[in-house]
């Protein structure tokens, strides 16, 4: 179960169908599900395609999270949840970080307490990727790294397996983004998946085949990108 924003939505990752397809999605064809109890004896095993369902919306924030995406999250009972948001939360001059915390602390423990493996991720600021300038970068650096800190805090708290994704390479390698510079392309959507399949498979948690870090299909091209942007 995916819950989030644009990015877990997979903005920045088309597929042929004009759909968006991103991390999430690429990470769960990497995961299996056992149908058996534990208590039972298979005559053999029988390994199955994680059932994946992405909630994240585009433009989401901490309260879309908590009031729309956790209820439907709920009732389906996940045993695997990624929450990743906070970003659009930074961007809205109601930015306040003390309900951004206490809305994550709602989410973090519906979902722990129910018995669910919670995936989180902390990212990087939006003013740097976009280079704003510094009387607009700064403060956006400050709220990023506020939401960031939450977020390690809690990740801790209820046991989360946590990527730091606000560090690395991968954030200045323009490769990796789309041509918003806010939204992975491809192949950052794929080097995402793979971390969090690291992750997984370091817990005993990803028995089925990491993802692939090589791009599906063919970088946009120069026109297509600026046409976009």
């Amino acid at each position: 179960m995916a819950l989030g924003d644009s990015l877990t939505e997979g903005v920045g990752d088309p597929v042929r169908d004009g759909a968006w397809r991103g991390w999430a999605a690429l990470l769960a064809d990497g995961l299996v599900e056992e149908p058996c109890g534990a208590d039972e004896e298979p005559v053999r095993r029988v390994e199955e395609p994680a059932r994946f369902t992405n909630l994240a919306v585009s433009g989401a924030q901490t309260r879309d999270v908590l009031e729309r995406q956790l209820p439907v999250a709920l009732e389906l009972r996940p045993g695997l949840a990624s929450v990743v948001v906070g970003v659009n939360d930074t961007l809205r001059c109601t930015f306040d970080i003390q309900s951004v915390a206490a809305r994550l602390d709602q989410v973090y423990a519906a979902l722990t307490e129910q018995g669910a493996v919670l995936l989180t991720a902390c990212l990087p600021d939006p003013g740097t990727m976009l280079g704003l300038p510094g009387a607009l970068a700064h403060p956006l650096a400050r709220r990023q790294r506020a939401v960031n800190t939450v977020v390690h805090a809690l990740s801790d708290r209820y046991g989360a397996l946590h990527l730091h994704a606000c560090e690395g390479d991968w954030i200045t390698d323009r490769a990796m983004w789309s041509a918003d510079r806010l939204h992975p392309g491809e192949r950052g959507h794929r080097q995402l998946a793979l971390r969090f399949h690291t992750l997984l498979a370091e817990h005993g948690l990803a028995t089925g085949p990491a993802p692939s870090p090589e791009p599906e299909f063919p970088a946009p091209t120069r026109s297509a990108s600026l046409w976009w942007l």
